[in-house]
């Protein structure tokens, strides 16, 4: 599974699923360098998210290996009540009254898709690429909560967690082995690391005034 690469949102807005967010100029050199990175495997099959920054961070891997882009909605961003609204660092936003009433249950969460949904979902888009691809590669772009809760659920961790701490940088690649129909071990990877701003590299200290978008 492999997170898209940076988005172009001048706004800092959580943009979710909102269409219409494509991505930036370094977005596109992230993707490029993902498809050199995976040029000479073997790729049978390539999936992604319906929305824009997916599909065109999936372009340069499906190019490489002759694919064409099978579309999965199951591969498609967590949905979220802040979505439009700027919610990041230091903006205020937990201390706003009005949106107390989405905070009160982190372990659902309360404000957006529960985290159980989102398992079944990219279950599902795992087992249909696996069955795709048996005996070969298949990849998925998706996004950065999606990806880390099914790992989450895969390596037997809680859904809820500190989003500061998901290992799930931008162009980066959460890799499930099966053996047969079974998960045996799951990998990370960064192959576009030198590309990807300090701040968002996975485990850095969030920055005021940066990184606000959490639509990713």
């Amino acid at each position: 599974m492999l997170r898209h690469g940076e988005v172009a949102n001048p706004d800092g807005v959580l943009y979710g699923r909102l269409p219409g967010y494509q991505l930036s100029e370094l977005g596109r050199r992230m993707a490029e360098r993902v498809g050199e990175h995976l040029a000479s495997r073997d790729v049978v099959h390539v999936g992604a998210s319906p929305l824009e920054r997916a599909q065109e961070t999936a372009q340069p891997i499906a190019k490489a290996h002759g694919l064409d882009i099978a579309t999965d909605e199951r591969l498609i961003e967590a949905d979220n009540v802040f979505q439009g609204k700027t919610f990041g660092v230091g903006d205020g936003a937990l201390r706003r009254p009005e949106n107390w009433k989405h905070l009160v249950n982190p372990f659902k969460p309360s404000w957006g898709e529960p985290y159980i949904e989102q398992v079944v979902r990219m279950m599902g888009a795992l087992d249909a690429a696996k069955d795709a691809a048996r005996g070969h590669e298949a990849v998925l772009v998706s996004h950065q909560l999606p990806i880390w809760i099914v790992r989450s659920y895969v390596e037997k961790r809680r859904l809820w967690h500190d989003p500061r701490k998901r290992q799930c940088t931008l162009a980066s690649l959460t890799t499930f082995t099966y053996r047969g129909d079974r998960i045996v071990s799951v990998g990370y990877s960064e192959p576009a690391r030198d590309l990807v701003p300090a701040h968002l590299l996975a485990g850095a200290k969030p920055v005021k005034g940066k990184g606000k978008a959490f639509g990713a």
